[in-house]
């Protein structure tokens, strides 16, 4: 009887705050190899804290990003969130959590939206479950996601005017 491989990650109180770092730490993750090996340019900085892998992504490339860890054994897609950085700029933040049961380990796709064109391409057609997070995302952030098979509302009513998880929606809402 074998167990699954580990990618064997350096312990959990050992943090590599830095794309360089990760790459020299971790070249070897079956999540950095892959996306390495398909765009090296599309990773624009990585981190491992607390145990957890976080890729940074390009936001033109999430979707071919998605492809390329789930053809790496991250086979199951868990949840989308925002944040919204205001005033920061990049203002949105995107934070793709994945599992893998292969590896019995998750990881984090991260993609940094600025607010001129807050717009992303839909990962539905890699993950059907991403669907309702991503309608979830456009209701209360006001995110795009382009390629989206029924991009709307979903918890506001259809003609709500704005999105209020946005920094700076009036409390009250418009009046």
């Amino acid at each position: 009887m074998s167990s699954a491989p580990q990618s064997n990650p350096p312990c959990a109180s050992q943090s590599l705050l830095s794309k360089a770092a990760v790459l020299e730490g971790l070249g070897e993750h079956p999540a950095v190899k892959a996306i390495l090996a398909w765009n090296e340019q599309a990773l624009t900085d990585a981190k491992f804290d607390r145990n957890e892998l976080t890729l940074t992504i390009a936001p033109e490339e999430i979707r071919s990003a998605a492809q390329t860890v789930q053809a790496a054994g991250y086979n199951f897609f868990e949840d989308l969130t925002a944040v919204d950085w205001f005033p920061s700029s990049p203002r949105f933040q995107l934070s793709y959590h994945i599992l893998s049961h292969h590896f019995k380990e998750r990881i984090r796709l991260r993609v940094l939206i600025e607010e001129a064109d807050p717009a992303v391409e839909s990962i539905t057609s890699v993950w059907p479950s991403a669907n309702y997070y991503e309608r979830e995302v456009f209701d209360l952030f006001g995110i795009r996601f382009e390629g989206h098979p029924n991009l709307r509302r979903i918890m506001m009513p259809e003609d709500w005017n704005g999105h209020p998880l946005r920094k700076d929606y009036p409390v009250e809402g418009y009046r």
